[in-house]
């Protein structure tokens, strides 16, 4: 799985479990949803996301 990939699928389980977690457990974990959001919008003007140096440290390329 390329670094690109393992990006967006670990986003996108993000984005599902914080969904769950407010739905399931508290309202404030939508906070986490937004965070996720604003996140991916910085990513994407920046070039610079935090998920993608950590998981180059586990072995993606």
């Amino acid at each position: 799985m390329s670094l690109n990939n393992a990006v967006t699928a670990f986003a996108g389980f993000m984005v599902l479990l914080s969904v769950l977690l407010t739905w399931k457990v508290n309202g404030n974990f939508m906070w986490l949803t937004v965070f996720i959001g604003v996140n991916l919008l910085q990513s994407a003007f920046t070039g610079f996301c935090p998920a993608a140096n950590i998981l180059k440290k586990f072995g993606f390329k």
